[in-house]
């Protein structure tokens, strides 16, 4: 037998909760006791003196309901905000009113009746739904006092029924007979209240038009869900205590379920319940969005709406704040960066430190006009020069110093110690070399490079003229070593457009003869940072950096040049071969000036290009272009010009043989013949350029660099141009200086058995000390 629950209001006057697994049969009441003639006439079905365990005495104790089972309380009076009815509000169908029936007062002693029957209806918890259904019981009460009860089946029209839960199997349920109803309306006071409920509720519709103040901490449960403000519906008030509201409001106990878009669907709030489908009702509803017009959304949305708004335009004050913090800081940096003296004399502001302090000036005419050393005068003395020498010669680091300074004006030697004697004078070597070219050359002379048609139409010849400044390069793009240098593109592009079809790239080195190093170089000097074997024709001096002076050299620099040459013509190399006398010239490119590349040789203290130069004063002498042709034809020019070769021994063109021998007095009469006035000396005019490319202490070439930067040289940056001289144990100086009385001098420097950095620092020593002379 089931246990009592809770009671399920129907949803309107007829009962429609039932499934279609639930049925309802008769059942008459038993007959009260005698003495109960003073209680009402319905069976007390939950009493405590019915036998335990019995339909009517449940093992759970019901929930008390005010009216039915417990004394009814006062109803509070309606809450004073206004109500709506649920079931509308969340959008269910409008119940059907029914007017209340006035409920009789109770006589004080009421009399007995030959039988009176209510409907309870009682709900019951299955573990299977299905199995529910609903049957009707007839109470029969008698006047006498009975000790037992007994229901029977009692027809609908001989007397009232109570429709009451119960398990009925399905397969018994019997057709539900039609429910009865009474001969005359009883008068419940409770419908009056529920009429009065109502009309209030529908009192609280019409108020969702007009703004409501913000919600009471103390409102009703219903109105304090929480819920977003922007989707928060108004709930009506509970319904009074005691008071059952009819199945026309059966809605209120309805779920409403509210879409994301605001519509509003009825949902049914049944738990383990089958829906039915031969009863309409409320039960049988499909949700169904509203179809009347929607209500305005009532005043209090607003704010929430302004509350949605709110971030947004919490992120724009944000950015707006961020963007006047960054202009600040902008305008603060700026501020700061105004009152540094460098900047503000750089805008020129009227704060800068070096800003004018008066009017500026009228402009003044000016001419330019270069003016060379002072030549009149009064002229260096000897003794002067030696009083500035007698300290820094007597350097120890200097090792075995020889020496020679020259006033290149009158060609007087001023300072001489022990200059006639040959000695190693590694890169002052150049000296010679560059001389010996400008004097046998034209100054114009520019070396060739060519490409000629081979034996068949596939094959070509790169021939070698003796330039090794031709750059890799590409064009458009000049050498930072070698200015005006020629480009290996444009030599590919000229044989593009006369031969096509290219097959082998050939290479004639037969220009240059001989040995490719020379008597005296170490087995680690070709290749290094500084030489390669010597050839007729390579790209950047053998270097593999075009850009950088001190980058590795590549072995066999005119081979390599040919491979490159071939891979820029998609063909392959064909080796070393001779071009013919008359073969045809497909491509041709020419260096720079020989007296650019005097400078550059110079300059960077070019051993590669040293050579080439040293042989093409071979060349130009008729003699053989080899280490020792160009050895000899270098003495034979400067002898023949006028200078003293004595005890003069080259075995190459560059310095790096240790078998060189000079004198410093040659080397100062060179410088001095270079720098005398013009008309002086025969000589001037083509050894004038030698001068040009001379390094500048501190500023160029091979003086750039950890040169004249101790306190006894520095003086000396920018007044001393030499050409240097470094090998193991070697440390030459060849050039000239302005001295304090602006005149010219010119110096030789050698200095044999000394270490390198400490010997290159007594040498700039010796240089400066005659920048400080006034040796008049």
């Amino acid at each position: 037998m089931p246990e009592n629950d809770q009671p399920m209001w129907p949803s309107s006057d007829e009962d429609r909760s039932s499934s279609g697994a639930r049925k309802t049969t008769p059942m008459s009441l038993p007959d009260p006791p005698a003495s109960a003639s003073g209680e009402s006439g319905v069976p007390k079905v939950t009493g405590s003196e019915a036998p335990k365990g019995s339909w009517f005495a449940p093992n759970v104790e019901p929930e008390p309901i005010p009216g039915l089972n417990a004394p009814a309380e006062e109803p509070p009076p309606p809450p004073t905000p206004a109500k709506q009815d649920l079931a509308d509000r969340l959008g269910s169908r409008k119940p059907e009113q029914k007017p209340a029936e006035p409920e009789p007062e109770s006589p004080p002693e009421p009399a007995p009746v030959a039988e009176s029957t209510q409907y309870i209806e009682v709900k019951q918890k299955l573990e299977e739904p299905a199995a529910e259904s609903t049957q009707y019981l007839e109470a029969e009460p008698q006047s006498d006092a009975q000790s037992t009860q007994h229901m029977a089946p009692q027809q609908p029209q001989k007397a009232p029924w109570v429709p009451v839960e119960r398990n009925v199997w399905p397969g018994e349920q019997p057709d539900r007979p039609a429910e009865p109803q009474p001969d005359k309306p009883e008068a419940q006071p409770w419908r009056e209240e529920l009429q009065l409920w109502r009309e209030e509720q529908q009192r609280r519709e019409e108020q969702l038009k007009r703004p409501e103040p913000q919600q009471r901490p103390d409102a009703p449960w219903a109105q304090r869900l929480d819920v977003p403000d922007d989707r928060r519906p108004v709930l009506p008030p509970e319904p009074p205590r005691g008071v059952v509201p009819p199945a026309s409001a059966g809605s209120l106990a309805r779920p409403m379920r509210i879409e994301p878009d605001g519509q509003r669907f009825d949902a049914e709030a049944t738990v383990g319940i089958e829906r039915p489908t031969q009863f309409p009702g409320a039960f049988q509803q499909q949700p169904q969005p509203r179809t009347d017009a929607p209500a305005e959304p009532p005043p209090p949305a607003e704010p929430a709406a302004a509350s949605a708004e709110e971030p947004p335009k919490k992120k724009r004050k944000g950015k707006i704040i961020a963007l006047v913090v960054v202009v600040l800081l902008v305008l603060a940096g700026g501020g700061v960066a105004a009152a540094t003296p460098k900047v503000a004399n750089r805008l020129g502001l009227p704060w800068a430190p070096n800003a004018p302090k008066g009017d500026s000036p009228d402009p003044a005419a000016a001419t330019r006009q270069l003016q060379g050393p002072a030549a009149a005068g009064q002229a260096p003395t000897a003794n002067g020069v030696k009083s500035v020498l007698a300290g820094p010669a007597g350097n120890g680091a200097l090792g075995q110093l020889n020496g020679s300074v020259v006033d290149p004006v009158s060609g007087t030697t001023l300072w001489d110690h022990n200059a006639s004697a040959a000695v190693t004078p590694a890169s002052t070597t150049k000296v010679l070399t560059t001389a010996a070219a400008l004097l046998a050359m034209d100054p114009n002379t520019r070396l060739s490079t060519k490409i000629v048609q081979g034996a068949d139409p596939g094959t070509v010849i790169l021939v070698g003229g003796g330039d090794v400044t031709l750059t890799a390069l590409p064009l458009g793009t000049e050498s930072p070593l070698y200015p005006g240098a020629a480009h290996v593109d444009d030599l590919v592009a000229q044989v593009k457009k006369a031969n096509p079809n290219v097959k082998k790239v050939q290479v004639d080195l037969s220009l240059f003869k001989g040995a490719t190093t020379a008597p005296g170089w170490a087995a680690g000097d070709a290749p290094s940072t500084f030489a390669t074997q010597i050839g007729s024709v390579m790209a950047d001096a053998g270097r593999q950096d075009p850009k950088n002076n001190n980058s590795q050299r590549v072995p066999n620099a005119g081979s390599a040049l040919a491979s490159t040459i071939a891979s820029k013509l998609s063909a392959s190399g064909g080796g070393q071969a001779t071009a013919p006398k008359d073969a045809k010239v497909l491509a041709e490119v020419k260096s720079a000036p020989l007296t650019e590349l005097v400078s550059d040789t110079m300059e960077l203290s070019d051993d590669v290009l040293a050579e080439a130069l040293a042989r093409q004063v071979a060349l130009a002498t008729g003699q053989e272009a080899t280490f020792a042709g160009g050895a000899a034809a270098t003495i034979k020019v400067l002898k023949d010009h006028g200078f003293d070769t004595t005890g003069v021994k080259l075995s190459d063109g560059s310095g790096i043989s240790t078998d060189n021998k000079i004198p410093a007095k040659l080397l100062t009469q060179l410088m001095a013949a270079a720098a005398a006035p013009e008309g002086k000396n025969p000589n001037t005019a083509e050894l004038r350029a030698m001068l040009a490319g001379l390094p500048v202490a501190g500023g160029s070439g091979t003086l750039a660099d950890k040169r004249f930067e101790t306190p006894a040289s520095q003086a000396g940056r920018g007044w001393v141009r030499a050409k240097t001289g470094t090998l193991t144990g070697v440390n030459t100086l060849a050039g000239l200086v302005l001295d304090q009385d602006g005149r010219v001098l010119v110096f030789a420097f050698m200095s044999n058995g000394s270490d390198q950095q400490p010997g290159r620092d007594a040498i700039d020593a010796l240089a400066t000390s005659l920048r400080k002379c006034g040796c008049s």
